[in-house]
């Protein structure tokens, strides 16, 4: 694929600067495309430990994880091959976009997370991520990357998210091995398991109306699912996950 000019974090050709899964990074990331600053990101340090998890704000709306390629997959390796997604328009119970820009799938993440259920409520008017959606839902897959792909708006979002974090950004043009997997509790009320990179998004089954995407059952069909099967299959299972949820007052 030949990229446009531009179209990169530091201004080289063809290439994303990868970014960090930190709630740092993701929050800046998730404020500069117009969401509220009353949602944020929070790091989520064990799924199975009730302590660490009661420090996360409620509801949550999406799991943002990542995980290395090993980690994908072998969780990926059982996944019924499935027919290339090509959803579009306001009866869709979610939004998915489809990865084409190397090194973007931080971004695609984020978008994930914030566009779909409950978040959608704290995108300001207006926006740059308000203005995208309007113009992204009515599109098909392949036409909906291609938006992605062609806008500024995002090239400068993510330019600016590339340069925080704990560590020092890498060249944008070195390989990256790691994927960003979104969970989010859609307007269906089902959890959904939306990634880039694979043929569309994954239904992962109903949650009820008191349960939010950290709730038991969400984690064990979500998350919990993706790293049992990585797990089986003998992969090395390093991740780091975070929370999208209300600012904690």
């Amino acid at each position: 694929m030949t990229f446009p000019e531009g179209l990169d974090a530091k201004g080289q050709k063809g290439f994303f600067v990868p970014l960090e899964n930190n709630p740092e990074v993701m929050s800046h990331l998730a404020h500069e495309l117009g969401v509220s600053s009353e949602l944020g990101f929070y790091d989520i340090y064990s799924i199975d430990d009730p302590d660490l998890l009661a420090y996360i704000p409620r509801p949550v709306y999406a799991l943002l994880a990542t995980v290395n390629a090993e980690i994908y997959r072998k969780a990926r390796h059982k996944e019924p091959a499935a027919t290339a997604y090509e959803g579009s328009g306001d009866e869709e119970p979610i939004i998915w976009f489809r990865q084409t820009i190397r090194h973007a799938c931080g971004l695609i993440g984020l978008l994930h997370s914030v566009s779909n259920g409950g978040a959608k409520r704290y995108i300001q008017p207006e926006s740059t991520l308000e203005k995208l959606l309007k113009e992204a839902v009515p599109l098909k897959p392949t036409a909906r990357a291609k938006l992605l792909y062609d806008s500024q708006a995002l090239v400068a979002a993510h330019r600016s998210a590339a340069q925080i974090g704990d560590t020092e950004a890498p060249p944008a043009e070195d390989e990256s091995y790691h994927h960003f997997i979104s969970f989010v509790k859609a307007d269906d009320g089902h959890l959904w398991e939306l990634e880039g990179g694979w043929n569309g998004p994954l239904d992962r089954g109903e949650l009820g109306p008191d349960e939010d995407v950290l709730s038991e059952k969400a984690l064990r069909l979500g998350i919990g699912a993706f790293l049992k099967e990585a797990q089986d299959e003998g992969a090395d299972l390093r991740f780091s996950l975070v929370a999208l949820a209300p600012k904690d007052d």
